[in-house]
């Protein structure tokens, strides 16, 4: 959840891939030597940016075995997480998860590939259900001891992949809806999560464990999860290419709710590929989410044919000027990205403004309010025994008699607030609900494109990382995700360049279920500039870089 607007207002043939998986991302990171912090290696390693095409290639080669592989990462995990630069982005490790690598092993010896994610590791959010000897806790201490009693549907379908779960990462407690002066990337569970390009700077929420522990090389990919801004601001701040799918392209059930109107699960990858790789494992139909009954003859299980470096020819991108004007910096750094979809064959009509913005966050805001009310209460009913507490009201009274460590730097207003809402069936809340989606769909998003024929819209994800400050809380400055968010259309987010050493992204977004045209255009544009780099894990910002 990312609370900016509410402050505001209130093998790889018989697997089935594509030729272009095989290729690298080819970010063209620098490889530098390695660096020693307080005994840890912080600089290239192994198996630094690494993708996922290239695991599977190195794997056929006898060059690793999953279950190498997995060792790789969780002693990366060791030294640069809890000691070294201390990172803290990974709240649980699973202590199968080299039973399951060795079981993916045998199975690729036996001829069995289950396709791209087979024996590839990776670090899901801990909201994510997975019913096996991790908690699932929304960083919460009042779940600290809850086990789901099924997998979520995200879970399910890494695991029929053949994906290692190495565990699960810290998050801004309750994916940051608890209240309007978080900090994000804190949670009472897990404690802080720091950027690893700058120790002393903020990792977004509300995914931040998943965007420090991906760009730090801590796995090969990473899940995400999005109401509004909590997967966009987390891959921006840390250097990723994040995706925020389609509401209903993903099924939700099995996560810690906050909105179903918004709520969504996607991957946070070093490079559009392996996003895309990630993507198309997730997808299908769920009797448990009715919202993905919208995705049928929509919804696709490979999302890697649409990687073309030259898809940005002949494609319309219009510029939402009215998200740009919060930094100089953040402005140049757009303008020379416009430069560059033009100089590889895009049309770019600018300006192209999304309309309606500013004239529903306040009624997002109710909508969240009785949705997490609502939703929160199912979540916590279907954990049954298992369950800590069981409503809403308990969670509220459990961090209240547990405030020195639940609310040492902020509150829970938005619980409160919450609380007070009635049903699903009130009057302002299905106004609310009707407003944001006319506002944000057919007289927003479609809207412009519609008029403009455009394939896709742009705009500055958010500014460079900052400090992060547990007094005061967050400080955003600016970029987009709310009208994306509201209407529960696809964003997608791609590193743009750096500033002072903090990299920045570039959000492209369009209508629903246009995943494939958005992975086409995002390729495209990250294969021309090649804009991501390596963290340096730097105590605090290089104001010289």
């Amino acid at each position: 959840m990312r609370r900016r607007d509410f402050l505001t207002s209130s093998s790889l043939a018989a697997a089935g891939l594509s030729t272009a998986l095989a290729i690298s991302c080819n970010n063209n990171v620098s490889q530098e030597k390695e660096v020693k912090k307080d005994g840890a290696t912080t600089g290239d390693f192994a198996l630094s940016e690494i993708t996922v095409a290239e695991l599977q290639k190195k794997v056929q080669k006898g060059e690793y075995s999953y279950e190498q592989i997995t060792d790789i990462y969780l002693q990366r995990i060791d030294e640069l997480d809890k000691k070294g630069p201390a990172i803290n982005a990974v709240i649980e490790l699973n202590p199968d998860a080299k039973n399951i690598a060795k079981t993916m092993d045998e199975e690729r010896k036996s001829g069995k590939n289950r396709g791209p994610l087979h024996g590839i590791p990776v670090l899901i959010k801990d909201n994510i259900d997975t019913a096996d000897k991790m908690k699932t806790s929304a960083g919460s201490l009042a779940l600290a001891t809850s086990i789901a009693l099924k997998d979520s549907f995200v879970t399910q379908k890494l695991r029929e992949a053949g994906a290692v779960i190495l565990g699960k990462t810290n998050l801004s407690e309750w994916a940051n809806i608890r209240s309007n002066h978080s900090t994000s990337g804190w949670s009472g569970r897990g404690g802080l999560t720091k950027n690893p390009y700058a120790l002393d700077r903020n990792a977004c929420g509300s995914s931040s464990g998943t965007g420090a522990a991906i760009t730090a090389n801590f796995a090969t990919v990473g899940i995400g999860t999005e109401t509004d801004g909590s997967i966009v601001c987390p891959s921006s701040h840390n250097g990723l290419v994040g995706i925020k799918p389609t509401v209903g392209l993903i099924s939700r059930s099995g996560i810690i709710p906050i909105s179903h109107s918004q709520d969504t699960a996607g991957p946070m990858c070093r490079c559009v590929a392996d996003a895309a790789a990630l993507l198309g494992i997730l997808t299908g139909t769920d009797p448990k989410d009715t919202a993905t009954i919208e995705s049928n003859g929509k919804a696709l299980t490979d999302y890697t044919k649409f990687l073309d470096k030259d898809g940005l020819k002949g494609k319309r991108i219009g510029v939402a000027r009215k998200f740009f004007g919060f930094s100089d910096k953040v402005d140049h750094l757009m303008n020379e990205a416009i430069n560059t979809l033009k100089q590889n064959g895009a049309a770019i009509i600018d300006p192209a403004d999304v309309p309606n913005v500013g004239k529903y966050d306040d009624t997002e805001f109710e909508v969240l309010l009785y949705e997490l009310k609502a939703d929160l209460n199912t979540y916590l009913a279907e954990l049954g025994a298992n369950a800590p507490v069981k409503t809403l009201q308990d969670i509220i009274a459990f961090n209240e008699k547990n405030k020195d460590k639940e609310m040492p730097y902020f509150g829970q207003e938005t619980f409160l607030k919450a609380q007070e809402k009635g049903p699903l069936t009130s009057k302002e809340y299905i106004d609310a609900l009707a407003k944001n989606h006319r506002l944000s769909r057919e007289e927003g998003i479609d809207a412009i494109m519609n008029q403009e024929k455009l394939d896709a819209i742009i705009a500055p994800t958010g500014e460079p990382a900052w400090v992060t400050d547990l007094i005061n809380g967050d400080h955003f400055s600016g970029g987009y995700s709310t009208p994306s968010a509201v209407a529960g259309y696809p964003h997608i987010t791609v590193p743009a360049g750096m500033i002072f050493g903090l990299p920045v992204g570039i959000s492209f977004f369009g209508r629903a279920w246009s995943e494939p045209v958005l992975i086409q255009i995002a390729y495209a544009f990250e294969q021309a500039t090649k804009h991501r780099q390596l963290p340096k894990f730097l105590p605090v910002a290089d104001l010289k870089a």
